[in-house]
């Protein structure tokens, strides 16, 4: 009678068990049947599909006809459906074990595109916010691989679109490191600001941020009393950017006086001397001290003796 029992018991669990099953894994389906299902799933952008299929694609045939094949879809269908970091472990794999394969240069540029849209997110995208202030993240995997495709693939039918793409990067980098050496300048951090600066100059040229960088250059190397180097770095910035105004980006501190007053008798601030001394008379700007009836009327007094256009 036991043992009746519990030959009772293990059908029960069988039974429950098989009806736990998902139905649609039951049938064993060919490989070219399931295969077909995946990319009409990926025709009609029903990525979650396709992906399920492809991986059971993977699992019941690893070494199929398709199972290669199927490895690159599933890499795009996992870029498509928004999981970058399935997509970039999925592209390692695929090119860790077809580093021969014919569209090897497909997976280096299904990475690259994965991390450069990593960090483009909706707002990004979709709202004026600066992309260049945000840390680049992944991107700068996204340009090893887009670099690699180009210095192995050159002939690729996806060079032309990466080297856009890196050049996009590149430029981003740039603006990055110069927003960097800037927040360094205005708290104080002259010689970090002056060495993030100096790698644009150097390792980034011909990028927009160049000129930027060379101003950051000047000012961070004045700050640090070193007038030969920041005369070197003006140099430089009017013989290739002579329609650049330079701009210094620290702020003189504020004293208790300019706070209770709000700034009404707080003066000009003053320009790096070592940098202007590279500038002729003719460059530079000589502004009217204001008095002190002039400041606290708030201008509606002028200077006595000052004729209406400025001039003594």
């Amino acid at each position: 009678m036991r043992i009746t029992k519990i030959f009772a018991v293990a059908a029960l669990c069988v039974l429950a068990s098989a009806c736990s099953t998902d139905p649609k894994e039951i049938p064993d389906l060919p490989e070219q049947e399931i295969y077909e299902d995946a990319l009409a799933a990926l025709e009609l952008e029903n990525y979650v599909m396709a992906i399920e299929k492809l991986q059971l694609l993977e699992a019941r045939y690893p070494f199929g006809r398709y199972s290669e094949q199927a490895q690159l879809e599933l890499t795009y269908a996992y870029f498509k459906n928004y999981e970058p970091e399935a997509a970039r472990a999925s592209a390692d794999r695929f090119i860790r074990l077809h580093p021969n394969h014919d569209n090897i240069d497909y997976a280096y540029y299904l990475k690259g595109l994965t991390a450069f849209e990593q960090d483009r997110t909706f707002f990004i995208k979709y709202l004026p916010l600066d992309e260049s202030k945000r840390d680049p993240g992944a991107a700068l995997d996204g340009f090893e691989s887009f670099r690699t495709l180009l210095n192995e693939y050159p002939d690729s039918e996806y060079a032309p679109d990466a080297r856009k793409r890196m050049v996009h990067l590149k430029n981003r980098l740039g603006a990055y490191e110069v927003h960097v050496a800037q927040y360094y300048i205005q708290r104080g951090a002259y010689l970090a600001a002056a060495n993030r600066a100096r790698y644009v100059v150097e390792n980034l040229q011909q990028t927009p941020a160049v000129p930027a960088a060379l101003s950051a250059m000047i000012e961070a190397y004045t700050l640090l009393d070193m007038p030969d180097l920041a005369n070197d770095a003006m140099s430089v910035l009017k013989a290739n950017y002579p329609n650049y105004e330079y701009r210094p980006v620290k702020e003189s501190e504020k004293t208790l006086l300019d706070a209770a007053t709000f700034d009404l008798l707080r003066g000009e601030p003053e320009q790096p001397k070592p940098v202007l001394s590279t500038l002729s008379s003719e460059e530079e700007v000589q502004k009217p001290k204001r008095s002190f009836l002039n400041i606290i009327t708030f201008g509606l007094f002028g200077e006595d003796g000052e004729e209406e256009n400025g001039e003594k």
